[in-house]
C-alpha cells in the first residue's frame, strides 16, 4: 500500500500538465500512487496524461460526462486512493521537490495533526511569479504565515478560517485520508467554497501544521473557477454559507465576532446594491446574512460612518493647512 495517494484533478490543464507532473515525480518522497483524473477536458489533457500509463504508480480515471464540480472529482479521486495520506495536486499548479517529504513528516510526527500545509507562491499563467498566495490574509495577522507552527485546530476555525480560508491553494496540503472520510469529504453543493469547509471540517478534529517555506506554486489565471465565481458574485453567496456553518461549530470570541460581521458587510454589501446581480442570489444571500449576523444594518453603516469620518478629517486638516 502507498503511504500517499496524488490525486490531480485536471480540467483543460494540458499546456500545465508537464511542469505539474515533472514535479509530483521529482519529489524526494516516492512512496506513493498517482491518481490521474479528468472531467472531459476539450483540449489534449487526454493524451498528454495517457502519456504516464505506463507506470505502474498510475491510475487513470476519465469522466465519460463532464461533472462539472471540483468537489465531485476531489471525492472520487478519495474514493480511488488507497494511500494513508492524500495530497490534491492541483493539475495547473507545481511543486518544490521537497513538499511531500517535509509535510508527510508533520503528519508522522504528531497524529492528533489532522493535515499539513506550507506557504504557497503565486505564479500567473505566463510563469512569472509575483508574492504568495496568502496576500489576503494580511489584514489577519501579517506575520502569522510566515514562519512554522501547530495549532489546535478548533482555535484556528475561531480565529481565522471564521474570517476566509486561511489555506490559499489545495496544493500546499496533505491530510489523513481517514479524516477526509470521517469528515464526510468535500461539499459538492460548493461550486468554490468547499475545499474552506472542507479544511475547517479537519481542523475541528485536530491540529493543523504549517511550515512557512514556500513549497507549493499556485497559479492564478483568468480559466480559473475562483476567476469565474468572483465575476459572479456566487463566491459571497458561498463564504456566507461556510461562515455561517463554522459558526455553528464554534463560538469566537465577541471582539472577533464584531470585526467578523463588519468584514462580511463589506463583502455583501456592494452585490446586494448592485442592479447586475440576479434578484435570486441577492435573496440568497440576504438569508445568509440574517443567520450570520443579528444586526446587518449595523455592520453594514458603520464602516461607511468611518470612512466618511476620516475623508472629512482629512478635507478638514488639508483646509487648516491653507
Amino acid at each position: 500500500m502507498p503511504k500517499v495517494s496524488i490525486i490531480v484533478p485536471n480540467y483543460n490543464h494540458a499546456h500545465f500538465l508537464r511542469r505539474r507532473m515533472d514535479s509530483i515525480f521529482g519529489q524526494t518522497f516516492q512512496d506513493f500512487e498517482v491518481i490521474l483524473l479528468d472531467d472531459c477536458s476539450t483540449d489534449d489533457s487526454r493524451s498528454v496524461l495517457s502519456s504516464y500509463a505506463n507506470d505502474p504508480r498510475v491510475k487513470l480515471a476519465f469522466n465519460d460526462v463532464n461533472s462539472g464540480s471540483t468537489f465531485k472529482q476531489w471525492n472520487k479521486g478519495a474514493r480511488l486512493a488507497r494511500g494513508e495520506y492524500i495530497w490534491f495536486a492541483e493539475s495547473d499548479d507545481y511543486a518544490d521537490p521537497r513538499l511531500l517529504e517535509r509535510l508527510t513528516a508533520s503528519l508522522d510526527r504528531d497524529p492528533s495533526v489532522a493535515f499539513a500545509y506550507c506557504r504557497s507562491r503565486r505564479v500567473y499563467e505566463n510563469g512569472r511569479q509575483d508574492g504568495f498566495a496568502d496576500y489576503y490574509l494580511e489584514h489577519l495577522d501579517a506575520h502569522r504565515w510566515t514562519a512554522d507552527y501547530s495549532a489546535d485546530g478548533r482555535e484556528e476555525c475561531k480565529n481565522y478560517f471564521v474570517f476566509a480560508n486561511s489555506v490559499p491553494n489545495a496544493s500546499a496540503v496533505v491530510f489523513r485520508h481517514a479524516l477526509y472520510e470521517a469528515v464526510g469529504g468535500a461539499d459538492e453543493s460548493l461550486c468554490v467554497c468547499g475545499d474552506w469547509k472542507l479544511w475547517a471540517a479537519m481542523a475541528l478534529a485536530g491540529r493543523v501544521s504549517y511550515i512557512g517555506e514556500p513549497l507549493n506554486y499556485f497559479r492564478s489565471h483568468e480559466a480559473s473557477v475562483r476567476k469565474k465565481t468572483e465575476r459572479t458574485s456566487v463566491d459571497v453567496a458561498e463564504n456566507l454559507r461556510v461562515v455561517r456553518w463554522i459558526l455553528s461549530q464554534v463560538t469566537p470570541d465577541a471582539c472577533v465576532l464584531d470585526r467578523l460581521y463588519r468584514a462580511e458587510s463589506a463583502r455583501w454589501v456592494p452585490v446586494l446594491m448592485s442592479r447586475k446581480i440576479p434578484r435570486g442570489l441577492k435573496r440568497e444571500i440576504a438569508i445568509q446574512v440574517r443567520a450570520i449576523d443579528p444586526h446587518p444594518i449595523q455592520s453594514a453603516i458603520r464602516p461607511a460612518f468611518s470612512t466618511l469620518r476620516k475623508a472629512l478629517s482629512r478635507r478638514w486638516r488639508d483646509l487648516s493647512a491653507k
